[in-house]
């Protein structure tokens, strides 16, 4: 049975969610589940749109000053992810 404080913590996660970038290596990641939500500092939510494209996210980057080379970010892959223990 589903509580209300299951439906909280749901949607707690949620906020969480989305496109992070590794402003040291120049790796971004889709986050949609509560398990891969990257817990080191290097890590940064760039957007919450799940969705959105590589191209996007490069330019968001840019605007955001976040890393040296923003046309060098690419996809990362689950293993330079730290898991939230």
């Amino acid at each position: 049975m589903i509580t209300i404080t299951d439906i909280k913590e749901v949607k707690m996660h949620h906020d969480k969610f989305g496109i992070y970038l590794n402003t040291k290596t120049g790796k971004a990641m889709r986050i949609s589940s509560p398990y891969w939500i990257p817990s080191g500092k290097e890590w940064v939510l760039l957007t919450s749109d799940v969705n959105t494209t590589l191209l996007k996210i490069r330019e968001l980057a840019k605007e955001k000053n976040m890393v040296k080379e923003p046309d060098k970010i690419v996809w990362g892959d689950w293993s330079e992810v730290p898991k939230r223990s």
